[in-house]
């Protein structure tokens, strides 16, 4: 059997770090420095691969199931193994990738986060967290880990230690793919674009963070000195009396603007620049389209500035990304928690809440349940579990729900369902063919999580108003609502 050798370009690194301003996932500072080497065997082309990971049962990432029996792991700069993984974290993935564009074996697995500290903020209606002077972007996509109770934005604390993984969109905003919890003492760590150097006082910022780097190693720095406009990563154990970061090491990431020509890339991103359909970044890495280029969930046309997309291809002699086939990864605003009316694990799909859902190699599968199956599959899953879904209505007009986030979690009566409205009674509305039915005791709420009278509501909602219910399942197909609210789609 043919395969594609993948390995770890210094460009890929700068992608996984952010590639400064323009944006990316996160990858070690150590990384940058002594990027591993290419994987021997194979037909000895070179690529990587990065993006979320999806499930376990070997390593899930971008729709590719690669075996791991052999991989080596580097987690946030040290030695570690699969099991400091988590759903949801973005990696790179170094190996082989089989000719059905399915499977692999991986030789290397890369983590890092993109920032460790202590939460500064919380903005529960924004949808926003801020952490280390990083404004942390949580939607429909970003996993919790279920030690925060609940395991969502409402879990978290100010002045609790979490991790971020996930992408940095165009704004410099980072899009949380995964958020975990951390003991006290774990050392803080942040990456961003060296601003406002002051090096009479040893200072600079990373957006709204203020470093100290007085006793700091500087690493990979050109004659030993920071500069602005340097994509840095900054670790340190405290925060001094002011709010600044004291920084123990300071390390100047890789900013190659490309790998060699030939090699494969498939990244997950934010467009980060946008000038055409032809002529645009992805996370920081430029990329072109052609006429065989291949478009899935959308068009050339729906491309733009802060779009999500996996792009897949060969880089050329000017190192620039010819993209074979763009996905666009449209924003997920339906909601779904509740029991399992029925599975049907051959067929990739389940029902809840009368709602169809169906899952494929992209859905991120997690057990949050006690059971705490790994992976979960649907063949884990039986009718009665309490499931959260988190995706999209697809195809359009069709009722059922392509998963993007599936969880299984421990047995509760509460049912939700957020979506768009497909029509409006006196006292009622659907969404997905689901009845939502309001009463006398029924809590109104606007976009800002203020009460509202049930008569504002009934008069604002409309078809394709974006609303989410709490209540209780009466049937299949109706829920008793305690509670709804308008959201904002992401």
């Amino acid at each position: 059997m043919n395969a594609l050798r993948i390995t770890v370009t210094t460009a890929i690194l700068a992608v996984l770090a952010g590639l400064g301003a323009c944006g990316g996932g996160g990858d070690g500072a150590g990384l940058a420095a002594n990027p591993p080497q290419p994987p021997t065997g194979g037909i000895g082309r070179n690529g990587f691969a990065v993006g979320p990971v999806s499930n376990f049962g070997s390593i899930i990432v971008n729709g590719v199931t690669y075996n791991t029996d052999a991989a080596a792991f580097t987690i946030n700069d040290a030695p570690g193994t699969q099991a400091d993984l988590s759903v949801g974290d973005v990696v790179v993935v170094v190996g082989t990738i089989d000719d059905d564009g399915l499977t692999g074996t991986a030789d290397t697995v890369l983590f890092d986060d993109l920032v460790t500290g202590p939460v500064e903020s919380i903005d529960l209606p924004g949808n926003t967290l801020t952490v280390l002077g990083q404004l942390v972007l949580v939607s429909p996509e970003t996993s919790f880990d279920d030690s925060f109770s609940p395991a969502s934005l409402e879990g978290v604390s100010i002045g609790q230690i979490v991790e971020v993984s996930g992408q940095i969109n165009a704004n410099g905003d980072i899009v949380a793919t995964r958020i975990e919890p951390k003991p006290a003492g774990t050392q803080f760590e942040v990456h961003g674009t060296v601003a406002s150097l002051d090096n009479t006082n040893m200072r600079f910022n990373l957006r709204d963070l203020v470093v100290d780097f007085t006793n700091a190693m500087l690493d990979n720095f050109p004659g030993g000195q920071i500069s602005d406009g340097d994509f840095v990563e900054a670790k340190g154990l405290m925060l001094n009396a002011n709010g600044e970061l004291v920084a123990a090491r300071v390390e100047l990431e890789a900013l190659v603007p490309g790998g060699n020509d030939g090699d494969r890339l498939e990244i997950e991103g934010f467009i980060t620049r946008f000038v055409s359909a032809t002529d645009f970044d992805v996370a920081g890495f430029p990329v072109t389209t052609t006429a065989s280029t291949v478009f899935e969930g959308g068009v050339a046309g729906d491309l733009g500035l802060n779009i999500k997309v996996e792009a897949e291809g060969d880089i050329d002699s000017n190192g620039v990304l010819v993209a074979t086939k763009i996905d666009i990864r449209r924003a997920k605003a339906v909601r779904a928690t509740a029991n399992v009316d029925s599975v049907d694990a051959a067929n990739d799909s389940l029902v809840v809440l009368g709602i169809t859902v169906t899952v494929d190699a992209l859905t991120r599968l997690e057990d949050k349940s006690n059971a705490d199956v790994e992976p979960l599959t649907l063949a884990a899953i039986n009718a009665g579990d309490y499931i959260e879904v988190r995706g999209d209505e697809f195809p359009a007009g069709s009722g059922g729900v392509l998963a993007t986030i599936l969880e299984r979690e421990d047995p509760d009566n509460e049912a939700e369902l957020q979506g768009f409205v497909e029509t409006v009674g006196a006292t009622s509305y659907t969404v997905l063919g689901v009845t939502i039915n309001t009463n006398g005791g029924t809590v109104f709420r606007d976009e800002n999580d203020l009460v509202i009278s049930e008569a504002d509501f009934f008069n604002r909602v409309a078809v394709n108003s974006l609303v989410k219910a709490d209540g209780t399942e009466v049937s299949s197909m109706a829920i008793t609502a305690t509670e709804v609210e308008f959201e904002v789609e992401f």
